[in-house]
């Protein structure tokens, strides 16, 4: 698969009309901000825009410019001419409803950073190196001259904050501290978005924290840490998809812990798997497609059938096998 360059992308969405934007289900900060960073661009130029998420919109999210505009598709069939999937390694993982809201499509953009992208667009951009779909962008906005609004601004630093463990994890180029730099000279509020972004979390979230810490298994000298969420506690604690999110990097964090592992059992009888690597000789990527799932190296997801212990046994032998071979 070769890339589109930015400025094939910029003529078809110059040349067109109506969009639907999208992105993955359970979609995090990245996945909404690059949805709200490229939409709202769109609109400054005139375009009508639609933004569909599976899952709709995140509680944690909503504080972000323009966010109430994100909706849940409602099984129908929207008259757009372009369906753009940001921050999504797959078209599944947009979800069924989604893809039927931007089936009238007669062009498909997909923008990632996902190694596992398998490029499904008519036009694609993945760029693996880049340490969210955000940076690509903020890159692709301002090289293309697109307007870069105050809504923009927000959404395209958010995005990239939160994948980025707030500027910390390896991925993070200097070309992310030259975004930030530049996104502040726009008159970006540091201090007040990212209050928004980590200091204002639901109870339940440090309830759920206490239940997962309970389920803490340290295994392979320290090096291999994981914990479990099952359905029945989510019910107990009315938690929502959101709450859990960013939690892994607290066993992440563990002194001498080189992969972290959260399984989650969810409503529909699946388990979702998220791993982490501190280890770049053990790619998490590769162990999720060994699953049917992917991400990166360094972060990668599954979502799969089975029980929550049958799933934790066959991803823990996998990483063990892995860790194993590095020692």
């Amino acid at each position: 698969m070769s890339n589109a360059t930015f400025a094939e992308i910029a003529q078809a969405l110059r040349e067109h009309n109506s969009f639907i934007i999208m992105s993955h289900v359970r979609p995090d900060g990245d996945a909404i901000g690059s949805q709200l960073a490229l939409g709202h661009a769109l609109e400054e130029m005139g375009k009508t825009v639609h933004y569909i998420n599976e899952d709709g919109l995140p509680e944690n999210l909503a504080f972000l410019p323009h966010s109430d505009r994100i909706v849940q598709p409602q099984g129908e069939v929207l008259d757009v001419e372009v369906a753009i999937a940001l921050d999504c390694a797959t078209k599944p993982r947009l979800g069924d409803n989604a893809l039927k809201a931007a089936s009238k499509a007669k062009l498909w953009i997909n923008m990632d950073h996902h190694k596992s992208n398998p490029g499904y667009g008519d036009l694609n951009f993945i760029d693996s190196s880049s340490p969210a779909t955000g940076q690509i962008l903020y890159n692709f906005i301002t090289a293309e001259n697109f307007p870069l609004s105050d809504v923009t601004r927000d959404a395209i630093y958010v995005a990239v904050s939160t994948d980025t463990g707030s500027f910390q994890y390896r991925g993070t180029t200097v070309g992310t501290y030259e975004m930030a730099a530049d996104l502040v000279r726009r008159g970006l509020n540091v201090g007040e978005i990212n209050a928004k972004t980590y200091d204002s979390h639901p109870y339940r979230r440090v309830e759920l924290t206490r239940r997962l810490l309970n389920t803490l298994v340290m295994a392979e000298d320290g090096r291999l840490a994981d914990w479990q969420l099952v359905y029945k506690t989510q019910e107990e604690l009315g938690l929502k998809p959101e709450d859990s999110e960013g939690l892994i990097d607290m066993i992440r964090a563990i002194e001498g812990v080189e992969i972290a592992v959260f399984f989650e059992e969810l409503q529909d009888g699946q388990i979702r798997v998220s791993m982490r690597s501190k280890n770049p000789a053990v790619d998490v990527c590769e162990v999720a497609k060994v699953f049917g799932g992917g991400g990166h190296t360094l972060a990668a997801g599954i979502r799969t059938e089975g029980t929550l212990e049958g799933v934790r046994e066959q991803v823990l032998a996998e990483l063990r096998k892995r860790l194993d071979a590095c020692a």
